[in-house]
Order: structure tokens, then sequence, then C-alpha cells
């Protein structure tokens, strides 16, 4: 073999050496992920999916610009038998080495959950179960199957009290019961023993809280500044004996949330959330309420008041009075208004 043969030979096989290692510097390290520049494209792996699924959920929503280049190296790393189910954050300009090591190792991005102003425990199943694998199905089984509630100290009407709204950072792929045991660990942390003490000291369980605040919160969704003067007026007369004839649980009762104004025969609604025929609280929280309709009442405002309407200026706020002819001053100039203004139901 002559010199100039090994020469060529060498030279040769170094082009071509090198040429393959550019070819797989740009595989592992060019951008590939085509997506909006300013946000990231949210893939979605259920369990049981396979590689080819993955493929085609990437290529209908055209998250690859060069695929044979992202094929290649998926193999190579072995990512056809490393498929994990999860929530993926693709970002832009992403190579294909980091969205293919991000997906093989199963680094999922958590779904920032986020709720607050819900009635319905119906409401509740749709917003949330609609964020997670689970689905809603599964979390309105759980809900409404009295083992699971008795398990975290509830029953199919008080559960509801167990959701505190706030963000929480889960996981997509999270199935029901450790969701379930998340949401018991949150509502464990809420009820600490500063609130317990709270609680007791006012002849109260956590659950009555919960329902007395959905009260307040549904009487006084505006002003939040007014709820521990709401809720005074309405433990007053819990502890007094009479009835909260709270607005918000006819509607409830009715299931009519846009009433504006409760009429005689509304007041005669077949209801236990009717507490303008009941005494004491209704069995169940009449919306999920918030943490701080809950601190309102564990903080509520000490005062005479046994009487509330709606302020005739249309604020938002309520006219105060501890006597009945001083309620019924008030309430006629609040009616006066609504008649003014024509809202007659």
């Amino acid at each position: 073999m002559s010199r100039n043969f090994k020469v060529g030979l060498f030279l040769t096989l170094a082009i071509l050496t090198t040429t393959f290692t550019f070819y797989f510097w740009q595989i592992v390290k060019t951008p590939n992920i085509q997506v909006d520049k300013t946000s990231n494209f949210t893939l979605y792996i259920p369990n049981g999916a396979t590689y080819q699924q993955v493929i085609d959920t990437l290529n209908k929503h055209e998250v690859i610009a060069d695929q044979i280049s992202f094929r290649f190296l998926a193999k190579f790393m072995d990512y056809p038998e490393k498929v994990k189910a999860g929530r993926y954050l693709l970002e832009p300009d992403m190579s294909n080495y980091q969205a293919i090591k991000k997906l093989a190792n199963g680094v999922q991005d958590p779904v920032k959950l986020t709720f607050n102003n819900i009635r319905l425990k119906q409401d509740l199943v749709n917003r949330i179960g609609s964020r997670f694998a689970f689905g809603p199905e599964k979390f309105s089984a759980a809900l409404t199957n009295p083992a699971v509630c008795q398990k975290y100290g509830f029953d199919t009407t008080t559960i509801v009290s167990m959701f505190l709204p706030n963000t929480y950072e889960i996981f997509w792929t999270t199935d029901t019961e450790k969701f379930m045991d998340r949401m018991h660990s949150e509502y464990k942390k809420f009820w600490n023993q500063k609130r317990l003490a709270q609680a007791d000291s006012m002849g109260l369980t956590p659950i009555e809280v919960s329902i007395l605040a959905s009260i307040v919160e549904e009487e006084q969704a505006r002003k939040v500044d007014e709820r521990p003067m709401v809720a005074g007026l309405y433990y007053n007369r819990l502890k007094s004996g009479m009835p909260l004839q709270a607005d918000p649980t006819i509607k409830y009762a009715l299931q009519d949330f846009a009433i504006k104004r409760i009429l005689n025969q509304q007041l005669k609604v077949q209801s236990p959330y009717n507490t303008y025929v009941n005494i004491g609280l209704p069995p169940g929280p009449i919306r999920v309420a918030d943490l701080n309709s809950l601190d309102a009442v564990l903080n509520f405002n000490q005062h005479d008041y046994l009487y509330m309407c709606a302020k005739a200026d249309l604020s938002g706020y309520h006219a105060f009075a501890k006597t009945y002819p001083e309620h019924l001053k008030n309430a006629r100039e609040y009616q006066a208004e609504l008649n003014r203004l024509k809202i007659m139901k």
C-alpha cells in the first residue's frame, strides 16, 4: 500500500468522521422545536401511549422542524421504549436532545391549578376534572362516593368544604385518590391549631365554619372588607336561635342564581337549604368558600346587629340594624330604589 494511498485514505476517513460528527452535533444541538416564540407547546401523553402516537401528535401540530433528525436521535436514545405518560412543555428552539431527554426521563411540567368562584359541586367537577388525566367522570365518582368522602371526614354534601380555592402545582398524571389526598393535606394545613381553637370557641366545627362562610361569601362577594361584619350578624342569629334568613340560601334552594329580588312566595320553597323556614345552618355549603370568607367567619366582627339589607344607594354594602322596625325602614328604602329602577325579580 503506497504512502499516497494511505494519506488519501486517512484524509477521506477524517473528512467522513468530521462530517458525521458535525451532522451528529447538528442533530443533537440545533434547535428543532418550532412553536410560537411567546409560548410553549403542551404535549399530553396519556398512559399506554406509544412512540408513534407521540410522533403523530407532534406532527399534527407541526412542532418538529426536521423530522428525520428527531426520529434518528429518538431511536439512538431508545426513546421508543421509554415513552412516559405526562404533561410536557416544549419550549421554542429546544434541540432534539433537550426535548427527547425530557420526554424519555419523564420530566413533567405540573399543572398550575387555580380555582375559585365555584358554586356547585358539578362546577368543581368540571373545573378540576378537565385539567387532569383522571377526567371529570372519575372525579365526580369520588365526590359522590360516601366511603371516599368519609375517609376524609366529610359526607357527599359537605365534601366540597375540603377544597380550598388557591393555586396549586400538581402533575397531570396524578390519580384521583392522590389528588384528593393532596387537597386534604392542604385543608389540614389551613386548619391549624389557631383556627381550630377559633372555631371551637365559637362552638362550630370546621365544616360548620365552611357552611357559614359560604353563606357570607354569597351575601357579600363584592365587598370583601364587609364580610366579617356580615359573619358577625349571622353568628348572632345562629347563637340566638333565630333563623338565618339568608337570601343566598333561597337562590341555592331554587337553583336560580340570577334572582335579584327575592319574592315572598320564593321564601316558602321546600328545601333543607331554606334558612327562612329551617333554624340553623343548612346541610352543606352553598358554594366553595374562599380563604378570605373562612377567616372572616373565624374573625367575625362582634356587634349587636341582627338585621341587614342591601343599601339603597346600591353600593354593594349593607345597612345593618339592631331592631326590626329599624330594619323595615332600611328595607323600604331599598325596595323603593328597586321599584324606581323597575327591578322586579
